[in-house]
This record gives C-alpha cells, structure tokens and sequence, in this order.
C-alpha cells in the first residue's frame, strides 16, 4: 500500500502505536454502523486490515474479543463468519463518529468543571476498567485518589450510558463546580494532565499526516482506517482544557485542519474500495 504512515519514517518522527482493536472500531464506526448493515464476511475485515499492518491472527483474536464484550455478533455465511454490529456496538461508535466529525472536536461545553467520584468492588475490575475508559474519552482525568476532574458541563448520563445498568445505585456521584476565588485552578489542572504530553500528541499526529496522500493510489481504505484511528487517539488525548491553561501556539486547530483534509481527499476512494469488497 503506498501510505505515509507505513514507510519507514525518518530518525527524528515518532510512529504511532496503534492497537488491532481500535483499528476494528475505526473500520466498523466509519463504513458499517448506519451504513452496511449486512453481516461482513470475516476475509473482508482481514484484507482491510492486514492492509493496515495487522496480521490475520491478531485481526480474529480482536474480533472475538469484541464478540465477548458484546459489540458485535457473529453469523454464519454459507462457510463463512460474518459480524455485525449489537445494538451496544451501534450505540458506541454513534457516539464516538459525533465526536470525529464534529466541526469543534477541542470545546468544551459549558463552563467550570465537573467532579465525579465512583465505588466499583475489588472483584468488578472489567466493569472499573470500563468506568475509567467512558471516563477518560469524556475528559476526565484522576485529580486525587477516587476524584476524577473534567473541563465543562459534561452530559454524564449519556457518558456512562452504556455502564449505568449494570453499577449498583449510588456508585457514581457527580458535581458541577466552578472555580472560587483564591483558589485558582491552574495547580490543579497540572496535576490532572500532563500538558506537554498532550501537545507531543499532537505533535505526533501532525507529522504521521503531514505529508501529502495520494487518494488515486491502492490502499486509499487502509489509509483512511489509520487516519481515523490516530485522530481517535488524539481526542482521547485531549480533553479539550480551557485556553488559559495551554501553552502558546497550541496546536489543536492545525491538527482539526489536516485530519479535515485528509479525511475528505480519501473519502471517495476509499468507500470505492469498500463497495469492491463487500460486493
């Protein structure tokens, strides 16, 4: 595939790592949730992503694992499994595909903060886990132990829909705050986020897609999976944290203007090559 982000990249250029599963999720969020809604053949999810450097065993082990989370299903084809995506697994990458087409991916809605502590048992680690992931994507980050901090008003209840059912009332407390006077936030802020990290994220995304792609050349669908992959990366990696507390130049907008571009110099190949397999 001739890509910018598979050859080799110069001595001073981080590659990012991506993880098989969010490469599966990039895929179904972009070309199956609300636009296929047939079951896909197990051989198309591994052309497309053996395209995109992952190998055939890794692309299964994925699949079944989100198989066990419950979002997706298999079916059987003739010979063949397919997989289509749960009501869950719908439900997610909705949400998800919100955030990467949105027009102002790094604001935040309202103003002050919101605090939330939870409970979850020792012997609930997945469900913990799951608590701390929906966390995290929302902005949250760990302020002291057991008080996570987000900028903004964030619409917890939707943020947690999918774990509500299954903590015990009371788990999760939440609180809208503000900053008092005398007591400025800016300590805070450092101790929940590392800011350079962020700017590095950046950084990291801006030169993998700095380079021009070629929407003509094969492999424009792979391309364009890697790009949603990385830009997903990137929004968990940025909560979005008011401007006063970012250093100069922030690179936030450079970054919205390269996926933009890119996104759309791919679009048309790209599903071009999807129609090719699926039919």
């Amino acid at each position: 595939m001739s890509s910018p982000v598979l050859r080799s990249a110069p001595p001073d250029r981080t590659v990012l790592t991506r993880k098989p599963r969010q490469l599966l999720l990039a895929f179904f969020g972009e070309y199956v949730c609300d636009r296929y809604f047939e079951p896909l053949r197990a051989s198309v999810l591994l052309s497309v992503l053996e395209g995109a450097g992952v190998t055939g065993p890794a692309v299964r082990t994925n699949l079944d694992r989100m198989v066990f989370s419950g979002l997706v299903e298999r079916r059987r084809l003739g010979r063949e499994i397919g997989f289509v995506l749960t009501p869950h697994g719908s439900d997610v990458l909705r949400e998800a595909s919100h955030r990467v087409h949105s027009p102002t991916p790094f604001a935040r809605d309202g103003e002050g903060w919101t605090l939330v502590t939870f409970s979850v048992p020792e012997h609930q680690r997945t469900l913990r886990h799951r608590l701390r992931a929906a966390l995290t994507w929302s902005g949250f980050a760990p302020l002291r132990d057991g008080l996570w901090i987000a900028p903004g008003e964030v619409d917890l209840a939707a943020a947690l829909a999918a774990i509500i059912p299954d903590l015990k009332p009371g788990s999760v407390t939440a609180f809208a705050a503000r900053q008092l006077e005398g007591f400025p936030m800016g300590e805070a802020v450092r101790t929940a986020w590392d800011i350079a990290s962020i700017r590095r994220a950046h950084h990291e995304f801006l030169a993998q897609w700095d380079d021009e792609v070629d929407p003509d050349a094969p492999g424009a669908l792979a391309t364009r999976i890697l790009l949603v992959a990385d830009w997903l990366a990137l929004l968990r990696a940025d909560p979005a944290l008011p401007a006063q507390y970012m250093d100069d130049d922030w690179p936030a907008e450079r970054s919205l203007e390269l996926f933009t571009r890119r996104h759309r110099e791919l679009a048309f190949p790209a599903v071009r090559e999807f129609a090719a397999l699926v039919g």
